[in-house]
């Protein structure tokens, strides 16, 4: 693969679909030092993974049969969107842990939406055996090239928007964004990955040589839920050819840096876009002196969703 190469011409290719989402500097959330965040909740559906979904389609040669995708819920909002916006049919299964605002989401953006029970690995197997049945192109929520490149254009972007860091925390579920991370920048940013302690497949996976199954559970498990990470993710984690460090983060200080953002910068986040923040406010990354250390919110879709039932 030519990442860098890949991920700016996908830059082009996506632009006119996706939005360029804000950047700020701040100093809050009890730090000592000034952070960069990257607000990609900010997004279409509400998460980084419009970039992807438009990426692939695109760049590939969609069938009758339409498209079909598995989703944890922000996948299958941001495939609903894509394919809704350039008149693609799409199928998206979830499963009924995505939660209820998801899967209005994905049902508001007129996708054929079928819920299954248990987690993201089931609706995946239900959306495999759509692929084989009907000939839909499947879209993968992480574990694909052109999801990856579709991904790293988020980090094209904030560079191009004058980011300067040594560090960048970034949350990871399957893998594809912060494989994305890895593919652009190579060995040049130090990339911190934070996982939920109770869904930790590339902390497994570096832990145990390769990737395993892992169980999931937790607060972040309907984003950050993938039962095993991407083979693309671990490839490049794995390379030597970047710098990589992977940590965990609990619950209770997911929950709490979520409460942060909202009281310090009124910013609004799903569990899974505060995770990476939590590795700063819980201390389980602590920056040496001097390290510039930026930030990426990856999702914005909480439940419930805050307007239901507000009286205006």
């Amino acid at each position: 693969m030519h990442w860098t190469q890949d991920i700016g011409a996908a830059e082009t290719r996506i632009r006119g679909y996706v939005q360029r989402t804000p950047v700020l500097d701040t100093t809050a959330f009890g730090l000592e030092h000034p952070i960069a965040l990257k607000l990609e909740h900010m997004q279409h559906t509400g998460s980084f993974k419009a970039r992807g979904a438009f990426n692939t389609l695109l760049g590939g040669s969609v069938p009758d049969a339409g498209i079909v995708a598995a989703s944890g819920g922000n996948h299958g909002a941001a495939v609903a969107f894509a394919a809704q916006k350039l008149g693609f049919r799409a199928r998206v299964y979830v499963p009924e842990m995505a939660g209820p605002s998801k899967i209005a989401l994905i049902r508001d953006s007129g996708a054929d939406l079928v819920v299954v029970p248990g987690a993201y690995a089931n609706a995946l197997e239900k959306a495999k055996a759509y692929e084989a049945e009907t000939g839909a192109m499947q879209v993968h929520a992480y574990d694909a090239p052109a999801t990856v490149i579709g991904q790293g254009t988020c980090f094209a972007e904030w560079d191009a928007q004058g980011l300067e860091a040594d560090t960048i925390l970034i949350a990871v579920g399957g893998g594809g964004l912060i494989a994305g991370a890895m593919a652009w920048y190579g060995g040049s940013k130090k990339i911190i990955a934070v996982e939920p302690q109770t869904s930790r497949a590339l902390n497994a996976a570096i832990d145990a040589g390769g990737p395993v199954d892992v169980d999931v559970s937790g607060v972040a498990a309907n984003a950050l839920g993938a039962r095993r990470i991407g083979s693309i993710c671990y490839d490049l984690a794995s390379s030597g050819a970047v710098n990589l460090s992977s940590l965990t983060v609990s619950d209770a200080a997911i929950v709490e840096a979520q409460r942060r953002l909202w009281q310090d910068r009124r910013i609004l986040v799903e569990p899974a876009g505060a995770t990476a923040l939590a590795a700063l406010t819980s201390g389980a990354y602590v920056p040496e002196p001097g390290e510039h250390v930026a930030v990426l919110l990856c999702g914005g879709n909480i439940a419930p969703n805050p307007v239901d039932g507000a009286d205006g």
